[in-house]
């Protein structure tokens, strides 16, 4: 079963402990234990709990900084579809990386790999 350091190993993106601290990591990773069935998944039961914890910790990290910035946490925004400073602008086709009936997963890049492999383990039977 992973950790704390095995999923700070694995996404290192996650490492800095004052950004996604320790009891911010084992409360989502407890969440995503309840949200993946090892049966299931099998030898991918640590990758599934890695990626909704990651997920989660994004979208935390999204709300703290809103909050940081006296802005409203917890509010709903999907991805950037356009963003203009001055006479310079950017556009995201986020349809591109969206899956349908994916919902809040389609929120991060780690909500779009734990769908795509929570698809996967779906399929087929499972004898008990």
């Amino acid at each position: 079963m992973t950790n704390t350091a095995q999923f700070r190993s694995d996404f290192p993106e996650f490492s800095d402990t004052t950004v996604y601290p320790d009891s911010s990591v084992t409360l989502w990773m407890t969440v995503a234990t309840s949200l993946v069935n090892a049966r299931r998944w099998m030898e991918l039961t640590d990758i599934g709990i890695e990626l909704v914890t990651a997920h989660h910790l994004v979208l935390s990290k999204r709300d703290q900084d809103a909050s940081d910035a006296g802005g409203t946490p917890g509010e709903i925004k999907g991805p950037t579809m356009s963003k203009s400073v001055d006479k310079v602008s950017v556009g995201y086709d986020s349809g591109a990386a969206t899956l349908t009936d994916a919902g809040f997963w389609n929120l991060t890049t780690y909500g779009v790999r734990f769908y795509t492999l929570a698809l996967s383990m779906g399929a087929g039977g499972l004898q008990v």
